[in-house]
């Protein structure tokens, strides 16, 4: 059996040596972003994608051999293992080839197979099926019957036949989707699918997802079969076709009970199966992609905002908060009762916004946003006119209910956090929505769907992705923040928290060896994407880990610099020849992410902030018209299309035929998230909350 290393490699079309040094760092404790940041040399400069699909490999392979070495032990148990299945068992690749081999050793419920076999009728069927039987008075119908039975079995479980049966469905099968009877009207939302067909590996993910989510509420029948006589065809040649006499009879009556009994609703499970986790994979990748465009969004920065959570009958609550986030004051406006209360709620605001020196308003986008906004025009600043956004509410009301919410806000109601929370996400959207359950941000396809176990990892791996991408400052960071650091986690995180409450602030990352658990494997994944900005030594401010200080020192003398120096004057850098530096650890890769941050120490990836502006005509579905043309930003991008707000509460769909003059296979060839688009309108159905957009050349 090839090792771990050598499987990966050849299945990833990567190199030995590179999957095996990935594989030690993984079972040495590595994360996947240090291993990509800090670890280029030992892997061959992988990425995170690469580094975390050979994680997905080395956990299956390891799954595959636990379940091996339980299927070994239990047939030595049953004392049927032979040598022959035992070198078969241990040359299965894969889960399907291990659990065919199994499946005649599988303990089982009793069957009509087992029940003739209990009569005494396997050395009839034995006969039959080495053409050695003939008609007798003597055999009744019922002992045939019990023949065939166990002859089906048999057939049910070769593996030859079951392979090319496999072969059969993935090539031919069709997916039928038919309307539960009775269930009509119950089932109009899956009308398009009351009497759908179509090949069964073409479906794409968000019809196989519908489909089976129809029937789950007992509203469509899904089906998956080639056609039978292309199925019996093959039990026909596997075992039929060369019976002689009246064995044949038997034999061909037993294969078409095997099939129709056993291996069509076995093979329609399975195709059904293989359908899902595809279409799982799909959806998460959709979700995966739309939460990493969502968690890097261009923050406004530390700016001094005012934070609106509008509402009609209950009114707006108001928050100011400091150019760190932190809540200075809250107030509660009704601009929609009386025109009194609407002049009284603009002084108000305008009080505020001098007060508290405000920089930018953030108001959120749900019931009452534009006319909020609306408001808000009509307010005048003494220092000239705000800065003012809309910003998705989406997960608000999930943290501002949440433990986290309560332990930061123990004395405010949830309406105060959840206006907070809409301030913060214009100020730094990763991390105030690393805070929210990343399911119920609202940019995923059917995540309810979809394995939740296989979902959560994956979500994780995102936020872990983006936030060590970005960097996390020691010092103001939440803990949620913090608890995606590479090497941190959850009670680590609580530590650091807490330490930084009882001792003040950390002066740099060496200080944060003080806390308990920051043992030297923790520091080494962690510190690099920690920032310290007030520390003394510049470097704790960037993303040069602090195992390369000493480099970054000698470098420095080398040009009769400093550390300081480097980082301030691009004369002194340019000076430094970084070849005369590359030794057995320290390659050109990590050489060249030094000089980079020197450069720009502690940069944000993250594109720079636009302001965006919906039209001001356009509040509410009954102002849009067929032919519109319209600012819009997109909120989701699913495999069918994407959806954008153009201000009216309700998300249009540009489909994906609509998003390009030419043919798109994944809208995110076209669109990304919080993308700016001009959008046409191509129709608006108000009783089913509806808008068809179009992104096609205007």
């Amino acid at each position: 059996m090839l090792d771990y290393a050598t499987k990966i490699a050849l299945g990833l079309n990567l190199g030995v040596n590179q999957v095996a040094k990935t594989i030690e760092l993984l079972e040495g404790g590595a994360t996947v972003p240090f291993i990509a940041r800090y670890r280029k040399e030992m892997t061959g400069n992988l990425n995170e994608v690469q580094i975390a699909a050979i994680r997905a490999a080395l956990l299956k392979l390891k799954e595959l051999d636990g379940r091996r070495e339980a299927i070994l032990q239990s047939i030595e148990q049953q004392g049927k293992m032979t040598a022959s299945l035992k070198a078969q068992l241990n040359a299965a690749e894969d889960m399907t080839s291990l659990e065919d081999l199994y499946l005649p050793y599988r303990p089982k419920r009793k069957t009509r197979a087992s029940v003739a076999v209990e009569k005494g009728l396997e050395p009839l069927a034995d006969n039959v099926m080495q053409g050695l039987f003939t008609v007798s008075a003597s055999i009744s119908e019922e002992d045939l019957q019990g023949a065939r039975d166990i002859i089906a079995e048999r057939m049910a479980q070769d593996i030859s036949l079951r392979n090319d049966l496999r072969h059969l469905y993935r090539r031919k099968a069709i997916l039928f989707s038919t309307v539960a009877k009775g269930k009509e009207k119950e089932a109009a939302k899956y009308r398009a699918w009351h009497n759908w067909k179509e090949p069964a590996l073409r479906a794409p993910s968000h019809r196989v997802l519908a489909m089976l989510r129809g029937q789950d509420e007992g509203l469509l029948h899904v089906h998956v079969t080639p056609d039978d006589e292309d199925a019996l065809a093959l039990l026909q040649r596997h075992f039929v076709q060369n019976s002689r006499g009246d064995a044949k009879k038997q034999m061909a009556l037993a294969a078409k009970d095997c099939y129709t009994r056993l291996l069509a609703p076995s093979m329609e499970n399975e195709i059904l199966r293989l359908m899902k986790e595809n279409a799982d994979k799909e959806a998460i990748r959709v979700f995966a992609e739309n939460l990493r465009q969502l968690l890097l969004a261009s923050p406004l920065g530390q700016k001094r905002t005012l934070a609106i959570d509008p509402g009609f009958r209950t009114g707006c609550k108001c928050v100011c908060l400091d150019a760190q986030g932190q809540l200075l004051h809250h107030d509660t406006i009704y601009p929609f009762t009386s025109v009194r209360e609407e002049r009284e709620a603009i002084a108000l605001l305008e009080q505020m916004v001098e007060e508290f020196d405000i920089e930018a308003i953030a108001i959120g986008n749900g019931t009452a946003g534009r006319e909020t906004e609306e408001v808000v025009k009509r307010c005048h600043f003494k220092s000239g006119r705000i800065l003012t956004v809309m910003v998705s509410e989406s997960g608000a009301s999930i943290y501002s209910a949440s433990e986290a919410a309560r332990e930061e806000f123990p004395d405010y109601d949830i309406t105060v956090r959840g206006a907070v929370s809409i301030g913060r996400r214009l100020m730094d959207p990763l991390s105030e929505l690393v805070k929210i359950d990343p399911k119920s941000i609202g940019v995923g396809q059917y995540q309810h769907d979809v394995n939740q176990k296989m979902l959560q990892e994956s979500l994780e791996e995102v936020v872990e992705s983006c936030v060590n991408s970005v960097g996390v400052e020691l010092n103001t960071a939440s803990p949620q923040l913090l608890s995606y650091v590479s090497g941190i986690g959850p009670v680590l995180a609580r530590r650091i928290v807490n330490y930084r409450d009882e001792e003040g602030a950390f002066p740099n990352r060496e200080a944060l060896k003080k806390v308990k658990g920051i043992g030297p494997k923790a520091f080494e994944q962690c510190a690099g994407f920690l920032r310290v900005h007030d520390s003394d030594n510049p470097l704790d401010r960037s993303a040069v880990h602090p195992e390369r200080y000493p480099l970054v020192e000698k470098m420095a003398q080398a040009v009769g610099s400093t550390v300081e120096g480097l980082i301030n004057d691009p004369s002194q850098r340019n000076k430094i020849d970084i070849a005369q530096f590359v030794s057995d650890d320290c390659g050109l890769p990590t050489l060249q992410d030094i000089m980079k941050e020197l450069e720009k120490p502690g940069r944000d990836p993250r594109t720079k902030f636009e302001v965006f502006e919906f039209d001001p005509n356009v509040t509410k579905p009954e102002d849009l018209k067929e032919g519109m043309v319209l600012p819009g930003i997109v909120t989701n991008i699913t495999a069918f299309g994407a959806f954008v707000d153009v201000g009216v509460h309700q998300d249009g769909l540009v489909h994906i035929s609509q998003l390009s003059n030419r043919r798109v296979n994944d809208p995110n060839e076209v669109v990304r998230l919080h993308q700016h688009v001009k959008v046409k309108v191509l129709n608006v159905d108000l009783d089913r909350n509806r808008i068809s957009l179009s992104m096609k050349a205007l």
